[in-house]
């Protein structure tokens, strides 16, 4: 294909990069969330919640116009090139519990979350969990970047479609952002911004109890918002006293 077709593509991604890259170093861009967490304010969505504010401007133009859009039941078909220019298929990992992260080079969150995704990813091997890191970022920043620190679970970068594949999932365009899915591909719950290990592992083992058939989803999804709201209530209180 020709580069002058794509220039357009990426002078939008350049611009919608540098405006979110304005907001990286504040963590990530926060939204209401009206849902069936107990919060009103919170950054942990589930399926079946609509987002209430619009996509930032510079985002993609049909995430801009889907604003009801909803979190999926189920992964949604997405495909993206990792390093090489292979594309996949979120399907190519169904059969396993799967985070799929999206994050950005630039966003200061992202990097720090990045050692702890890599340490579950291999103390849940016995329960096959697998991470799926999605870079909605230019791919020689990406390939630089995973190398320089070792990642060494899949990457998918997102150049030209990445806000596309953000919009899929029924978000805004904001980073990090963590969605985890069971084996069967439903979505339990999505994570906005960084991800912490007491947060993972509440997540995690309402995935692991959903696959092993001790809960079923909704039973999980209950559980997993009232362990989350309580670790808010507990980070709110513990930033107010500091």
């Amino acid at each position: 294909h020709s580069p002058a077709r794509d220039a357009p593509t990426i002078a939008k991604l350049a611009a919608a990069i540098a405006l979110l890259a304005a907001a990286g170093s504040a963590g990530f861009i926060a939204y209401r969330v009206v849902g069936t967490h107990p919060s009103s304010l919170t950054p942990t969505q589930y399926p079946g919640a609509a987002r209430s504010q619009p996509s930032p401007a510079g985002a993609d133009d049909n995430a801009a116009a889907a604003g009801d859009r909803r979190i999926p039941e189920q992964l949604p078909e997405v495909t993206l090139p990792d390093a090489k220019g292979v594309e996949h298929k979120l399907s190519e990992w169904r059969g396993r519990p799967l985070m799929v992260n999206f994050w950005a080079t630039w966003c200061d969150p992202c990097r720090r979350e990045i050692p702890l995704l890599k340490s579950l990813r291999h103390e849940r091997q016995g329960e096959s969990l697998e991470v799926v890191g999605i870079a909605v970022d230019f791919k020689d920043a990406v390939i630089q970047y995973a190398h320089s620190i070792g990642i060494d679970y899949p990457v998918l970068i997102g150049e030209k479609d990445g806000m596309a594949a953000i919009s899929a999932f029924g978000m805004q365009t904001v980073f990090p952002c963590t969605v985890f899915a069971d084996a069967k591909g439903r979505i339990l719950t999505v994570k906005v911004g960084e991800l912490h290990r007491d947060e993972a592992e509440v997540i995690l083992n309402g995935l692991r109890d959903v696959d092993t058939g001790k809960m079923d989803m909704t039973a999980a999804r209950q559980r997993v918002a009232a362990e989350m709201a309580r670790l808010e209530t507990g980070q709110t209180r513990r930033a107010l006293a500091g």
